[in-house]
């Protein structure tokens, strides 16, 4: 069989905050594995991606810039496969990814979406005491960006700060009590990985100090896993991680769900699953484009 054109785009370095060399070496891993499986791989930052011509059997990427989510929607659209797609990385931005989650029905705190240049509803006081804000226009990527705050004036100061950053909207949800989980999973491969934050002195910017030091509140595995799959399957991603809450009695609630992170805590146990799924993507996109072109040539 001929070789597989694979394009794969880095994330540019002002979208990895304290992580630019945990998602470098992801990416490095996926493409190795996929040079293994008979892959032509081109790669690209995502300045080169704008403005290339690109030729590809599928495209993977960690792409977080506006006018490369929008090249990679283009490309979508003209029907080239796209891992994660470009729709589903911004289906990950906080205010879509409330919507999409709650509409899905799926475990997640009580939220309000805000207009920065608005007032706190009345009904923000049913979160609690305490909250979190989180720019809803895009991904976090300013330690500002998300903010544990306490309800009422400190919340109502902070929201108007985004608007004066230019963020246009804020989602607020319900500070949730419990124990605080990390996960990785690689949709349609029997890749799942979870562990908790503190224990592996794992963060971004530091947030996890809130909750504290976990537990170990027993949990239905199965569920956080079933709950994984239908979110990565309600935003479109196939490459994800995230953050859910276990309360006292045992319930999970995902909290944020992401894009194809880092993985740094599995990283060598992730690759392989990640090359897998990009993989048979194309395979399986290849043989539908075949069977289309038989059944219109007879």
């Amino acid at each position: 069989m001929k070789k597989l054109k694979i394009v794969g785009v880095r994330r540019g370095n002002q979208y990895s905050p304290n992580h630019i060399g945990n998602d470098a070496a992801i990416f490095n891993l996926t493409l190795e594995y996929l040079e293994k499986k008979n892959c032509q791989v081109v790669e690209y930052s995502e300045d080169e991606f704008q403005n290339a011509e690109i030729n590809a059997d599928l495209i993977f990427n960690m792409a977080r810039d506006t006018k490369t989510i929008q090249k990679l929607q283009k490309l979508e659209d003209k029907g080239i496969k796209v891992v994660n797609s470009g729709y589903g990385i911004e289906n990950c931005t906080r205010e879509k990814m409330t919507r999409l989650l709650l509409a899905n029905h799926i475990p997640h705190p009580k939220s309000i979406i805000i207009q920065t240049n608005q007032l706190l509803p009345l009904d923000a006081q049913s979160l609690g005491s305490h909250c979190w804000i989180k720019r809803g226009d895009f991904h976090a990527i300013h330690r500002e960006d998300v903010t544990y705050a306490r309800m009422g004036e400190e919340t109502q100061s902070i929201i108007q700060e985004y608007a004066l950053r230019g963020i246009p909207s804020a989602v607020i949800n319900e500070h949730l009590e419990g124990d605080l989980v990390k996960f990785y999973g690689v949709e349609g491969t029997d890749f799942f990985y979870w562990f908790y934050p503190n224990d592996l002195n794992h963060s971004k910017f530091g947030l996890e100090v809130v909750n504290g030091k976990a537990i170990g509140i027993p949990f239905d595995l199965d569920t956080l896993k079933e709950n994984c799959t239908r979110s990565a399957q309600a935003l479109n991603i196939h490459i994800y991680g995230g953050d859910c809450v276990v309360d006292k009695d045992g319930n999970i609630r995902i909290i944020d769900f992401n894009d194809w992170p880092s993985f740094a805590p599995c990283r060598n146990e992730a690759a392989p699953f990640i090359a897998d799924c990009i993989y048979n993507v194309a395979i399986k996109n290849q043989l539908k484009l075949k069977t289309h072109y038989n059944e219109h040539a007879k």
